[in-house]
């Protein structure tokens, strides 16, 4: 198995490519406080957008809908695994402890993964912000100077890439297509957009980690994913929404109205029969 604490960086990526969480465990790679508070948020972020995702199987417009979108909350869930399972060494913690266990206001996700689907325009609209986001984070991660979080973004960039093209195919071919799913791509993006600043808030946990040049600042990313999202927009002939930004929670919870409901149907049967195993 691979040592992650003695990981350079010249072999990162080469190491993403067969990274899992097992691997993590067996390392012997021990999180501290701060970078376990790190990695459970971006966890949680993966974890209710693969939640989200996951109820498209078997409803989504096309067969092979059903399958992408199901693999892209497979990657995901994929992703929560890595990070619980690093998170979870600092506390003595399982990947299903922190995804089944914790109550509502111990989860950090941002509004944005936890927002409705809507109809397939509205998912579509969220994917779109949610990947690029999730590009331009893990990419910047992959030179942390954590070799567990840098290894676990080499993983997570070549799937999320895969993410962001599938999104922008969806963007163009609704933003391009009829009258009515030009409506529901527009609706879909004036919904999901006041979610965005949120992401890229710059909380004392990121500021204290990005000193050590272990976490990335997220304000860092805003301008390129900002350049990114535009080209997307002009290229499907879609405007830039005018909704206003939400209030931000800075990833308490505070105003959130959907993670409880996601929690409740992820969290059921792990509570109602714990400890059990299929």
């Amino acid at each position: 198995m691979s040592n992650f604490a003695s990981v350079d960086s010249a072999t990162r990526q080469t190491q993403g490519d067969s990274l899992t969480a097992e691997e993590i465990l067996q390392s012997g790679a021990q999180a501290t406080e701060d970078v376990a508070t790190y990695a459970t948020i971006l966890g949680d972020d993966a974890l209710m957008l693969g939640q989200r995702l996951s109820w498209w199987i078997s409803r989504a417009p096309e067969m092979e809908e059903d399958i992408a979108l199901g693999n892209i909350a497979l990657d995901l869930i994929g992703h929560t695994r890595f990070l619980y399972s690093y998170a979870g060494t600092a506390w003595g913690k399982t990947e299903d402890d922190l995804a089944y266990f914790r109550e509502e206001e111990e989860f950090r996700s941002a509004r944005l993964m936890e927002q409705e689907n809507g109809d397939f325009g509205q998912t579509i609209a969220r994917q779109l912000l949610a990947s690029y986001y999730m590009l331009g984070l893990y990419t910047a991660l992959m030179d942390s100077s954590d070799d567990t979080l840098a290894a676990i973004a080499a993983k997570a960039v070549k799937e999320v890439e895969y993410h962001v093209d599938h999104a922008n195919q969806w963007t163009l071919r609704l933003g391009l297509g009829t009258e009515e799913s030009k409506h529901r791509i527009s609706e879909g993006l004036f919904y999901m957009w006041p979610y965005i600043s949120e992401l890229f808030e710059d909380l004392d946990i990121h500021t204290r980690l990005a000193e050590q040049g272990i976490a990335v600042l997220p304000s860092s990313l805003r301008a390129e994913f900002d350049e990114r999202i535009a080209h997307v927009l002009s290229t499907a002939g879609l405007d830039i929404p005018d909704s206003q930004q939400a209030m931000s929670g800075q990833r308490t919870g505070r105003f959130s109205e959907q993670r409880g409901y996601i929690l409740t149907e992820l969290q059921v049967l792990a509570r109602k029969h714990p400890g059990a195993t299929w």
